[in-house]
């Protein structure tokens, strides 16, 4: 598949400069069902979401996945090498879970793990597990990663509110995006519904990095 007929480019998957933060009217509602405005700023820095890489790189990719999502577990990987080998980018993890009861479950897991900074752990570890896993079946992986279980399930207790408040958010932000399910990659001012292979992450990467030249 060519990358060039990955790349969609609109006024509403355009990130940064290019797209400005929109707040709604104080005093105006939105009609009932409709998505809520996106707020670029929250989308890209908000403070409870989970970030791998370099916190000051020159490109910022915004990830939609859900662990149960075939094509996030072949894409997320050679995303994640690339992060790791190039040293200039920033990844943002955006838990969508939209596919099942267990996505939910795999997603509270995964940021309850980020209190005790093993988000990346935990997220490797599940998505290296067979789809539907039970809960029992997830705790008992990330535990034999490394990770505290009675802390995990402690965490998970105390922090439900905002742990669900957070992927309420990532809900909102990929309605507003008008997301056709998982995965997505906002990478700069790109947006790719598909699952790419290395390369195919390295050369959007470079014409991110073109575009953000031309300015």
């Amino acid at each position: 598949m060519k990358r060039r007929a990955l790349l969609l480019t609109a006024a509403g998957a355009m990130l940064g400069a290019s797209l400005p933060a929109i707040a709604a009217t104080p005093d105006v509602s939105p009609p009932a069902g409709a998505a809520k405005p996106l707020d670029v700023d929250a989308l890209l820095h908000d403070p409870q979401t989970p970030t791998f890489g370099n916190a000051k790189g020159d490109v910022t990719i915004v990830a939609f996945f859900d662990y149960n999502c075939g094509y996030c577990r072949k894409s997320l990987p050679e995303l994640e090498r690339l992060v790791n080998e190039d040293g200039k980018i920033r990844l943002v993890y955006k838990d969508w879970p939209i596919l099942a009861e267990s996505s939910v479950v795999a997603a509270q897991l995964a940021l309850a793990a980020n209190y005790q900074d093993k988000y990346v752990l935990a997220h490797k570890t599940l998505m290296n597990l067979p789809g539907k896993s039970s809960t029992e079946r997830m705790s008992e992986a990330l535990a034999d990663a490394g990770i505290d279980r009675a802390k995990l399930a402690k965490d998970l207790k105390a922090h439900a509110g905002d742990i669900g408040a957070l992927l309420k958010r990532n809900n909102e932000q990929a309605e507003a995006l008008g997301l056709p399910g998982t995965p997505v990659y906002l990478v700069g001012p790109f947006k790719v519904a598909a699952a790419l292979d290395y390369q195919g992450f390295k050369d959007v990467v470079d014409d991110a990095r073109a575009r953000a030249a031309e300015k």
